[in-house]
């Protein structure tokens, strides 16, 4: 009866084991291009704008933006200093919504909302040289989705 019951044991666990690393399931943070310290606390949402990948990304204007993402620019061109120890860090761009550019090209720094306990899920990612903002893209879904912020 022991053995029985260790069988079935064994027989469940292989079964439940087996389908990891197979894809089943697939870190949020490697897919968005986030580094795994920058893992999203909440569920993604549906992306609002079309992927880099149709050539095309939403734009939006600075007035446009909200007044913490104004801020976040500011620092951005100041070089600091940012609100966040994050800020600044490299963004990979691995789910490549954004142009393709050589790895260090991107820099990813936190647009603070009002309310949030914590970072929250909007940022902003900076292209090219630090300090600089004209290559840069708001996402408001935790890199879900982009729009290239026009001057």
């Amino acid at each position: 009866m022991k053995s029985a019951w260790a069988f079935g044991c064994i027989v469940a666990l292989s079964v439940t084991l087996g389908g990891c690393g197979k894809g089943g399931s697939q870190n949020a943070a490697e897919a968005s291009g986030a580094s795994a310290s920058q893992a999203p606390a909440q569920p993604a949402q549906v992306a609002s704008s079309p992927p880099a990948a149709s050539g095309v990304l939403a734009a939006v204007t600075k007035a446009q933006l909200p007044a913490e993402a104004a801020e976040t620019l500011r620092l951005i061109k100041a070089g600091g200093p940012y609100p966040y120890s994050e800020d600044g860090v490299l963004f990979r761009n691995s789910a490549q919504l954004l142009p393709q550019h050589p790895r260090g090209y991107y820099h990813a720094y936190t647009v603070r909302t009002p309310g949030s306990a914590d970072r929250g899920q909007r940022r902003i990612v900076c292209g090219g040289p630090r300090k600089q903002v004209g290559d840069c893209y708001y996402t408001d879904d935790y890199y879900v989705s982009f729009k290239r912020i026009a001057d």
